[in-house]
């Protein structure tokens, strides 16, 4: 659902008649409700329970979808997209916490590490939903039919898996903190970072998320009016950027089993900060994909492995988890609509040299970031 909405951005562009800085605007509505949705979502899961929680985010994320291409193609109004952008972005959050959460309870439990593979799945669908969204571009499907039928798929789909969510992590790690301590949830904060290296796993996550989020936003439209590409090949630029994602996170688990999450997210952060590079300074169109590949394969591991290194902790596990997303999510999120606002006065192409320095910066606090004792461990496998 979410890569449907990617791949046809430059047709929603169009339809709303918006420009490049508008574009930003309404990826900010995404953001505001996104940020809520992350504020909200350890009430949700307690009051709800993670499985029913997810069923309901799903639901709603699907009938949001749907009324997205309603307001986009049939009434054409701005307004109404980012009224439903800001409710699709607050369960998305939400909804995705709640996944990570529990599996990382699963994941400890297990005792080695698959959370990457879990994004995987994430990124299967972004498959999926790229090679739709070109085909439906090349057939000249309007938006409002190809949103109905993800958002119709996305609820199927939820109704049917959702019962098989463990719901394990409200029963892992007991909250032993008394009802005025859990109201109190800036001191809460506030003492869970001190814990560790906790700030910079969250700022290492936001890094290599913010690479990320501004390759989901902004790949197919920099393809397009950048690169001179249409609008479907723009689409499997994309689609290229996912399927790298896609092999980084399958395999991305048994490679930190083996050699440890510090040297495998420096070595897939330069390749990352090599396919930037290559991506702004391609010189022809296999050069535009190559680097989209090595992009998606350098950002494919910071977000799961984050998750994966915050929940190590003994007692925390979970709540660490929620505030390294918090992290990710502000700048996956937030980054996006700053890079519209950069490229209406720069061009996209120029606005992702900011993506390139930032992704230098997370390279050199990443070693530190992953060699703290408390983060280091792979929890112990169970038998």
């Amino acid at each position: 659902m979410f890569a449907t909405w990617v791949a046809r951005l430059p047709a929603v562009r169009e339809q709303l008649e918006l420009s490049t800085s508008d574009v930003g605007v309404l990826l900010f509505s995404m953001a505001v409700g996104s940020i809520g949705g992350l504020a909200f979502a350890p009430s949700i899961s307690a009051r709800l329970g993670i499985r029913r929680g997810i069923r309901l985010g799903l639901l709603t994320l699907g009938v949001a979808m749907s009324l997205l291409g309603v307001a986009t193609e049939a009434l054409g109004s701005t307004v109404s997209a980012m009224v439903i952008l800001v409710v699709y972005g607050f369960v998305f959050s939400a909804t995705d916490v709640m996944m990570n959460v529990d599996g990382a309870a699963l994941e400890r439990s297990l005792g080695k590490t698959i959370l990457p593979m879990m994004h995987a799945f994430f990124s299967f669908g972004t498959i999926i939903g790229a090679v739709a969204g070109a085909g439906a571009a090349r057939l000249g499907i309007d938006v409002m039919l190809n949103f109905a039928g993800a958002g119709v798929l996305t609820m199927g789909l939820g109704l049917f898996f959702v019962r098989n969510v463990s719901g394990r992590a409200a029963s892992v790690e007991p909250s032993t903190e008394k009802p005025e301590e859990h109201r109190c949830w800036h001191r809460r904060l506030t003492g869970l970072m001190r814990e560790g290296n906790l700030l910079l796993i969250g700022l290492m996550v936001a890094g290599l998320a913010f690479a990320e989020g501004t390759a989901n936003d902004w790949l197919t439209i920099a393809s397009v009016d950048d690169h001179g590409f249409s609008e479907a090949t723009g689409a499997l630029v994309f689609g290229a950027f996912v399927a790298a994602m896609t092999v980084g996170r399958v395999f991305g688990g048994p490679l930190i089993d083996r050699m440890g999450h510090k040297r495998v997210l420096v070595f897939m952060g330069v390749l990352g900060l090599a396919g930037i590079v290559l991506f702004i300074v391609a010189p022809a169109p296999w050069a535009v994909f190559a680097g989209a590949v090595l992009w998606g394969l350098g950002g494919s591991l910071g977000f799961p492995v984050g998750m994966s290194v915050a929940a190590s902790h003994p007692t925390n596990g979970p709540r660490r988890v929620g505030i390294v997303a918090v992290f990710g999510y502000s700048s996956m999120l937030i980054g996006p609509p700053v890079l519209g606002f950069l490229g209406e006065h720069f061009g996209v192409l120029h606005a992702f040299i900011l993506v390139a320095g930032i992704l230098l910066l997370t390279l050199l606090i990443t070693p530190k970031a992953t060699a703290a004792p408390a983060s280091h461990q792979a929890p112990q496998r169970v038998n």
